[in-house]
């Protein structure tokens, strides 16, 4: 029992500067701070759309791509799920960091780091 418990106090750092380790404890396997996920590959900061899905937040950010035809630039969006873990208190409209991983499910193959203060 002893090393159950110290084992879920066990946070650890993720090596991304700027990106702080969250006080609360969560179980859950697939957090980077307090289970065994690795973040590799991009990082991007986005809008949250939506946390209907159990476990996930549906992050949507814009990007601008330059159009030939009018020589201007455009906005798209991009929207991705993420994985959202117990120990973050992430809501609806919040902007987060969320960073790229092995994939978790079919369509979540990036997990939410941290909130990023308004």
């Amino acid at each position: 029992m002893a090393q159950k418990e110290m084992k879920k106090e066990k946070s650890k750092g993720i090596g991304i500067p700027g990106i702080e380790i969250p006080k609360n404890n969560c179980d859950d396997i697939n957090c980077p701070f307090h289970g065994n996920l690795k973040i590799r590959g991009r990082i991007f900061e986005g809008i949250v759309e939506s946390i209907k899905p159990s476990k996930t937040a549906v992050v949507r950010w814009e990007r601008r791509v330059f159009c030939p035809k009018y020589e201007r630039f455009e906005g798209r969006f991009t929207k991705v799920s993420a994985h959202k873990t117990d120990c973050l208190n992430i809501q609806k409209d919040d902007i987060v960091i969320i960073g790229e991983c092995r994939p978790i499910s079919k369509s979540k193959k990036f997990v939410v780091l941290g909130k990023v203060e308004k």
